[in-house]
């Protein structure tokens, strides 16, 4: 025998196919807003493509190509016309940002900041992430040899907010026992934690 398809039924089917197709439409739309910002985001996949490597070997045969490289700030200095910043190359993770693994360097390169910028803002051990153009390279003294610099014309620069600062502010091996305490704060005695 079949079922009476009663009107409440009906009502729950009705509700039931109306929200499978309010959610594949969502659906839909969420997965076109994501190709267009792929999309959006493509000349900077394309940049990505020009490894640090091969601007290395041969930075004129690159230049004028868009990149983006990063890495530890070794000098800044405020030249004529621009800000000379000599950078120690390290490799990005997937959101841009330098690592602090200092033997996966590749080599330095150094970026050319045509407005002004200061060079206090960006010490020596910044990370910084570097979007420009190839502008080719320029030899430098680097200790007793000459190093090859591939150069690069900022477009834009991340500066990066360094983990090593806020290890500094909480260092996770400070001791809170009992024993001899000897330091700025606590001075040559012996005293049981938390008697100060």
């Amino acid at each position: 025998m079949g079922r009476k398809l009663t009107s409440s039924h009906f009502m729950l089917y009705t509700v039931n196919m109306l929200a499978r197709t309010l959610f594949s439409t969502l659906v839909l739309l969420v997965m076109l807003a994501g190709c267009a910002s792929r999309q959006d985001a493509g000349d900077s996949s394309d940049v990505k493509a020009l490894t640090f490597l091969q601007v290395k070997a041969a930075p004129d045969s690159f230049r004028g190509q868009a990149a983006i490289f990063g890495g530890k700030v070794l000098t800044a200095r405020r030249q004529k016309d621009n800000t000379r910043i000599e950078i120690l190359q390290l490799p990005l993770d997937q959101s841009l940002r330098p690592g602090y693994d200092l033997t996966q360097s590749q080599g330095r390169f150094i970026a050319l900041q045509r407005e002004f910028l200061d060079p206090a803002t960006i010490p020596p051990g910044t990370r910084i992430t570097v979007t420009g153009v190839v502008s080719g390279s320029v030899t430098l003294p680097l200790d007793e040899t000459d190093y090859i610099y591939p150069v690069i014309d900022i477009k834009r620069v991340q500066v990066w907010a360094g983990s090593e600062d806020i290890a500094r502010r909480s260092n996770p091996y400070y001791y809170m026992g009992p024993g001899p305490y000897w330091g700025p704060y606590w001075g040559p005695y012996w005293r049981p934690w938390p008697y100060w």
